[in-house]
């Protein structure tokens, strides 16, 4: 007798699994390339005050700018995870960054192209978003196709700190080349490691052979078989899945405004400080969270307790405990208080990534890549909203009170419907064999 198909689809699964030397290479390379990935896509945030004094933005124009990332990360992130479960997530990222690396390289030749800057700047971006918006679905498909179960927390953590130590690196390096070479160096600077990076991957992990294999996919269009169609009404008749939708909404909406305004809150508020401090501590604080919560989370679940319990618990983390560390730096006006405050928020939010990000690889491991870009193409949606709206709020209301109070609530609507309807049994398994 012939196992059934959701068996035999597992065991080929655990066929492929990395073994744990392959699993330690690959997840220090592709910390690495989370890092370069957030080096090209802070430059902006890094360069915004000094770009807007150069081109005569105010508050609104800039915030344009920085929001028209969220435009093009949110058109690709189905695609880029439906993509990585059908040819590879490694294969996805590798050919996502060398554009996006050659694009970043780029940019200030396009911003001294002509007299329309804005213009320039704001298509740059949508073209870096568009690029950068298949990482993270591919990433995510990739981890729950090569990565055990008990071990999948702290590698998404591990290869999530990436994301602060990308900042913390353009944090430091971007603002002494800042101050000493102006803000086109910020960009060459970071573009030039993406590109040596795929350099590395290109010679040393993938074969040529992998790369036409895939691209050739690509050219046919991905015909589609029977048995690896996405259960779409499968998965969203589940509230459980709407859950993990509305929380990662959240959490990508809240970081990405920290993330996009943070430097111009200090950089205005506190004038004379010293620019590599509040652009390096906070993400110094979150690498060592980051790999924290994953520790954690797979030590809770081997010693026993409930998935969801632990992913709740890291939610309430992620969500709930660091909005009020930011609701906190509305209310100070002392400088070292509020790095402490920013550190302590950023730091936390780290927890989602053993959270929330894992929470849709317990949900639909067959189909992990198409439901976090689902998942996370709300998330970009919400984040271009959030991002303009708060340099509407600052222009408007003349107080950056209202941009971390607009995080807060964000961050409690995600939290209190994951709370609610949250769940980690499988959902992507025909109805003989869900277990539920």
């Amino acid at each position: 007798m012939q196992p059934p198909p959701d068996e035999t689809r597992r065991d080929a699964a655990e066929d492929t699994q990395w073994s744990r030397p392959e699993c330690q290479v690959w997840t220090g390379t592709l910390l690495l390339g989370t890092c370069l990935l957030y080096c090209a896509r802070v430059s902006m945030p890094v360069c915004a005050a000094s770009m807007s004094q150069d081109f005569g933005w105010n508050k609104k124009e800039a915030g344009v700018v920085l929001s028209s990332f969220f435009w093009g990360y949110c058109l690709t992130q189905v695609v880029g995870g439906h993509l990585g479960d059908r040819i590879g997530g490694e294969k996805v990222i590798l050919l996502s960054a060398s554009a996006w690396g050659f694009i970043t390289v780029a940019t200030p030749l396009l911003a001294h192209l002509g007299s329309a800057h804005l213009a320039f700047m704001t298509f740059s971006r949508i073209l870096t978003g568009l690029l950068q918006g298949v990482y993270f679905p591919a990433l995510t498909s990739l981890l729950s196709q090569k990565v055990r179960e008990s071990e999948r927390a702290f590698t998404y953590s591990t290869v999530g700190a990436g994301s602060q130590f990308g900042t913390l690196l353009t944090g430091a390096v971007g603002s002494l080349l800042l101050d000493w070479y102006g803000w086109p160096s910020v960009f060459y600077f970071s573009g030039g490691l993406t590109l040596l990076w795929v350099g590395y991957v290109y010679r040393c992990l993938l074969s040529e052979r992998d790369l036409i294999l895939a691209l050739g996919i690509l050219a046919q269009g991905l015909p589609m078989s029977r048995h690896t169609k996405v259960p779409w009404r499968q998965l969203f008749r589940k509230p459980s899945v709407w859950a993990a939708i509305v929380s990662q909404l959240s959490a990508a909406c809240s970081f990405f405004i920290l993330l996009s305004w943070l430097p111009t809150f200090f950089k205005e508020t506190f004038p004379s400080s010293k620019g590599w401090v509040f652009n390096v501590v906070p993400w110094l604080v979150a690498i060592p969270a980051s790999l924290l919560s994953g520790l954690l989370s797979d030590h809770l679940i081997n010693q026993g307790y409930r998935t969801i319990t632990v992913r709740k618990f890291m939610q309430v983390m992620g969500l709930g405990l660091s909005s009020v560390f930011a609701l906190c730096l509305g209310h100070t006006s002392s400088f070292c208080n509020s790095v402490v405050f920013a550190s302590a928020s950023i730091g936390l939010q780290t927890f989602n990534h053993s959270g929330i990000s894992v929470n849709i690889q317990d949900l639909a491991p067959s189909c992990a890549g198409f439901l976090f870009g689902v998942a996370n193409t709300a998330g970009a949606l919400a984040g271009v909203v959030g991002v303009c709206l708060g340099g509407y709020l600052i222009e408007t209301t003349g107080s950056w009170t209202s941009v971390f109070n607009l995080v807060a609530a964000i961050s409690s609507l995600g939290l209190c419907t994951f709370l609610v309807f949250g769940k980690a049994q499988r959902v992507d398994l025909s109805p003989a064999h869900e277990d539920l």
